[in-house]
């Protein structure tokens, strides 16, 4: 287990920037921390995620943007009040067992504030670490619905599937009497995008059906006939692994991407080569790209980062929420969590709101393009959903 801590001021030209956040953060995050505790004695904030490991290129963008959230967030000081914050990150290289193990070890040094969850297996294992130990666990990347309502101590920095799915219901407008093709490989993964599909999109009045691949599977043409006898007006693509250049060729190729409207999701950049000649036919629902929005927090990210990818502002908003639930709680984990129920904020997305009732974080999800080719695609919004028009359901508080 690999553990860096560090104690940093960052300084930066975006540290002007963040006055327009304190404006809309109800309170300045440089006011002394209101929960109580030891006056300058540093505040412990642990985040445990995928350094390494097969999401470690979502990792990493998590963590770009956390330091350059909590840059951001603090003015540049590193502090909230005269409390610096301290870091100490964990790799958990996707692993629940190590994330659950470097949560406690975390907790017992004095941490009451958990953050990071790359991989939506591990989010779901620390959650209740979170619970039972009653400290603050701000989940990352990890996009599976049950994080929202895990339990009162548990928040989400990113989006969650369903809103991916909101988002591509809106490309066919009213889906009643819609006809909708999940294409998908067999496995957890495939299964889980179905039932996704019929259950918001199938519920909203569409006919939902599938076509499913081995996961073994390198030749597609079966598959694509499949799909255009099917006749859909939206076919849904959920795919991953290293033959998918082979099966967007395909469905190029025999006619498929032409005679529907096909939406997948628009995942890191250095993932868009794959999409071939095909690119540029596909409408994809994205959870951020460069360029999807502008506002202060985007500038603050672009002078840290350069080019915005995918995962940066689920790192950001992370640690906006860290710094707002300092600032108003100090020590106090009830009171961070009061915090941050309600709160309403402006993200790298543009404005963020954490439903009080079951910490969703209602987001703007966006329709995306591409232009371009291979290693040149450029992308561009075609709409902007706003949090409310991509909301997922309210669910009951488990714990």
């Amino acid at each position: 287990m690999t553990v860096r801590t560090t104690r940093r001021v960052f300084l930066s030209a975006a540290t002007m920037m963040a006055a327009a956040l304190a404006a809309t953060a109800c309170g300045s995050p440089q006011e002394t921390a209101s929960g109580g505790g030891d006056g300058a004695a540093p505040v412990k904030v642990g985040l445990v995620y995928s350094q390494s490991g097969a999401l470690a290129s979502y990792g990493k963008q998590y963590i770009e943007g956390f330091r350059a959230g909590l840059d951001f967030a603090t003015k540049g000081t590193n502090k909230v009040g005269d409390r610096a914050v301290e870091v100490t990150e964990v790799d958990d290289a996707g692993d629940p067992a190590k994330a659950v193990s470097a949560a406690k070890d975390l907790i017992g040094k004095g941490n009451k504030i958990i953050a990071g969850s790359t991989a939506s297996g591990v989010a779901l294992q620390v959650a209740p670490i979170a619970a039972q130990n009653k400290v603050l666990f701000i989940s990352g990347p990890a996009a599976t619905d049950a994080v929202t309502g895990a339990n009162k101590y548990t928040f989400r920095s990113g989006r969650q599937s369903y809103q991916d799915v909101v988002t591509a219901k809106s490309f066919i407008g009213d889906p009643a009497g819609k006809k909708v093709v999940v294409f998908a490989q067999d496995g957890a993964f495939g299964d889980a995008n179905e039932a996704a599909v019929k259950a918001v999109i199938g519920g909203a009045g569409a006919t939902v059906s599938s076509v499913r691949a081995p996961a073994s599977a390198t030749e597609f043409t079966p598959f694509a006939s499949q799909i255009k006898s099917a006749k859909p007006d939206l076919l849904f693509v959920a795919w991953a692994g290293t033959t998918a250049p082979a099966m967007w060729q395909t469905l190029d190729q025999q006619g498929v991407l032409s005679s529907t409207t096909v939406v997948t999701g628009l995942d890191i950049r250095a993932s868009w080569p794959t999409f071939g000649a095909a690119g540029s036919k596909i409408s994809f629902l994205s959870h951020y790209f460069d360029g999807a929005s502008d506002n202060e927090a985007v500038k603050a990210l672009k002078a840290k980062v350069g080019t915005a990818d995918l995962f940066h502002p689920d790192g950001f908003a992370a640690a906006q929420m860290v710094v707002r639930a300092i600032s108003e709680g100090g020590d106090d984990v009830e009171k961070m969590v009061t915090a941050l129920e309600g709160w309403s904020f402006d993200g790298v997305k543009g404005k963020m709101t954490i439903r009080a009732e079951d910490h969703a974080l209602l987001q703007p999800m966006f329709q995306a393009k591409l232009s371009g080719s291979g290693t040149a695609f450029t992308a561009t919004a075609q709409k902007a959903l706003t949090g409310d028009e991509s909301a997922p359901p309210a669910v009951a508080m488990k714990g």
